[in-house]
């Protein structure tokens, strides 16, 4: 009896976590892709695809919807912030794992699992009220003049600095996510077995030899880990970015340039859809930053595991 019970507890449980497995790899993403697909149907057949993807108008008066601003603007924040947030990440995981003293491991750990699970909305506030201002005053002037000799940074970083635009909004979107990366990677770091590290040190290895050798090679597949959640959380990021943003329909063409995003116009503009064409477009903008966000983590995965690939060589 006792044994029947347990072998019918542990069939009930595969079967019960292998649904929900299913479920929510595979049912629960390619239903909501259709029920995108059906409610962008009119969108569809009023713009098609390449001209949707490519103009770059936003009219709801006029009823002509283009996604191309909304795009780049996704595509640009997400990639900066990535930039910003991935070396600075893996250099906390080093910290915290190979130079700290053991006393200050678990007071990092704690610190760093804390800034990851406060609210989004927290950081957008903070950065409209506080970081702007000093992006504003201080940081975006001193930028412009630092690079107004170089031809190209120039242009980069021309415009009237406002605060609200593509740089601030990238790195407070970096500071949100180095939390999220670091505690990952800190985490594949531990797993690096003991016996590797002091096999190296006694063949005379430096502590930078030991993390570039042994660590990072062997976590390869866990910083990859983190680099694709985090872009996956960049990517889909609203409230933040709607504060930061400046929510103009534009392709910026420097870095102090108001801009938005896919999720800053679904947000802004779900409750002012007054006709089935303009929800629809939404819909379809829903729609393109559901494949974006399977496109660039598949691409980011491929990397990744070629790098890895490479280093384990």
């Amino acid at each position: 009896m006792g044994k029947g019970f347990s072998y019918l507890i542990e069939i009930f449980t595969k079967y019960f976590l292998g649904f929900w497995a299913v479920f929510t790899g595979l049912l629960f993403p390619f239903v909501v892709f259709l029920i995108l697909l059906y409610e962008s149907k009119l969108a569809i057949q009023n713009f098609g695809i390449i001209n949707f993807l490519t103009s770059t108008e936003w009219d709801p008066v006029r009823e002509s919807f283009g996604a191309l601003p909304m795009i780049v603007g996704t595509l640009i924040s997400t990639l900066i912030a990535i930039l910003l947030a991935a070396p600075i990440s893996i250099g906390i995981a080093i910290f915290i794992t190979e130079l700290a003293p053991s006393w200050l491991k678990g007071i990092f750990t704690t610190t760093i699992e804390l800034l990851a699970a406060i609210p989004s909305i927290i950081y957008g506030i903070w950065g409209f009220l506080v970081f702007a201002k000093y992006m504003r005053e201080d940081i975006e002037p001193l930028l412009q003049k630092i690079f107004s000799p170089v031809p190209i940074l120039s242009q980069l970083f021309s415009g009237n600095p406002t605060g609200i635009d593509v740089l601030t909004t990238s790195i407070v979107l970096s500071i949100m996510i180095i939390p999220f990366m670091s505690s990952v990677v800190k985490d594949a770091f531990n797993l690096v077995p003991s016996v590797m590290k002091e096999s190296a040190y006694g063949l005379g290895a430096t502590k930078w030899e030991v993390v570039k050798d042994v660590v990072i090679p062997y976590t390869a597949s866990g910083i990859a880990g983190g680099l694709i959640l985090s872009t996956g959380r960049a990517l889909g990021e609203t409230m933040a970015v709607t504060f930061l943003a400046g929510n103009v329909p534009q392709i910026p063409k420097s870095l102090l340039e108001p801009f938005t995003t896919i999720t800053v116009a679904l947000a802004n503009q779900f409750t002012e859809a007054d006709t089935p064409l303009y929800l629809s477009s939404l819909f379809y903008l829903s729609l393109f930053l559901f494949l974006i966000s399977f496109g660039v983590l598949i691409l980011a995965k491929l990397m990744i595991l070629r790098i890895e690939k490479k280093w384990k060589k």
